[in-house]
């Protein structure tokens, strides 16, 4: 995924001017409570595969435009102390997407689109993997730039619902990762220190973000991206919740 350089660079230094520094172990067994990136959980390629039927042919192309201008959106509203929820972010970067790719979006395919984020599947790995944690006593959370309706649109269609004791959406500090207000949701809900929770990113990005907050984290690298060059490395990374299990259990 092409990401705004410039992007990544305004708020990156905001983490870096709160004064918070990556000094998460390991977890070394430690764990006590793992919070997850939502699309570490939501599988996003059905929206994918409805971008092509809309528009045959072009469905990648448009796909990758509208997901890079989504972050670079959020990231930039945050930057400028303009937050919007999620599905407005959805909206707008999609509606730039297909003006600079002049594909012509109709209101329907528009709403298509937009709403398909609010129906995503669970992983195939997700619920027995979920479900295995819960059984060795691992507090469970989702921690997650979707709007809080997203996350209980999403929750509720994947059956999820019983399995995460909180649902933490940046609606409630009105910025977005990879800013420390938004990591810090997790430690207020969990009660815990960070090196007891155990941050689950599905972008690289987020992988760097939470690690400069300071927590332990693993990357589920499910797209076997290239890892960011943002001075932190993920303590943990795999393509699947097998790896995050071995990774938090052991």
């Amino acid at each position: 995924m092409h990401v705004s350089r410039r992007c990544l660079l305004a708020v990156t230094s905001l983490a870096i001017a709160s004064g918070i520094a990556g000094s998460a172990r390991s977890a070394g067994g430690s764990i006590r409570a793992i919070a997850f990136d939502g699309f570490a959980i939501f599988d996003p390629r059905p929206i994918a595969a409805l971008t092509e039927e809309l528009f045959p042919g072009r469905g990648a192309q448009l796909s990758n435009v509208w997901r890079a201008k989504q972050f670079e959106y959020a990231w930039l509203r945050t930057a400028t102390g303009r937050y919007r929820e999620f599905p407005g972010v959805i909206a707008d970067a999609l509606d730039f997407a297909c003006g600079s790719l002049d594909i012509d979006l109709t209101n329907a395919g528009r709403d298509a689109l937009v709403e398909s984020y609010l129906k995503m599947p669970a992983w195939p790995d997700v619920v027995p993997s979920l479900s295995r944690l819960k059984e060795k006593g691992i507090r469970l959370a989702l921690l997650s730039n979707f709007s809080s309706a997203m996350l209980a649109a999403n929750a509720r269609n994947a059956e999820l619902e019983a399995l995460f004791e909180f649902q933490l959406s940046t609606d409630a500090v009105r910025v977005y990762k990879p800013h420390p207000r938004t990591y810090q949701m997790g430690l207020d809900a969990f009660g815990l220190k960070r090196e007891d929770i155990l941050f689950v990113a599905f972008a690289g990005w987020d992988a760097s973000g939470a690690k400069l907050f300071g927590y332990p984290t693993f990357w589920l690298n499910r797209q076997r991206q290239l890892r960011e060059q943002l001075d932190a490395v993920p303590d943990g990374e795999g393509q699947g919740m097998t790896d995050l299990i071995w990774f938090a259990l052991s």
